[in-house]
């Protein structure tokens, strides 16, 4: 079973990554790993307010 990480961006915008590989530039790992739905479901729970940053 693959594992994902949970990244952010600078415009705290949220996404899954592969955990055996590295974020690309831009994004930071937030800390919390799993698979894809525990990722997905996580984002889901903590993104509540899905317009970058720098637009709210």
């Amino acid at each position: 079973m693959q594992e994902f990480l949970v990244v952010v961006n600078d415009e705290e915008q949220y996404s899954i990554w592969a955990a055996d590989s590295a974020p690309p530039a831009g994004w930071q790992p937030t800390g919390h790993r799993g698979t894809e739905q525990e990722c997905l479901d996580h984002i889901e729970q903590v993104w509540t307010d899905i317009r970058p940053r720098s637009a709210r």
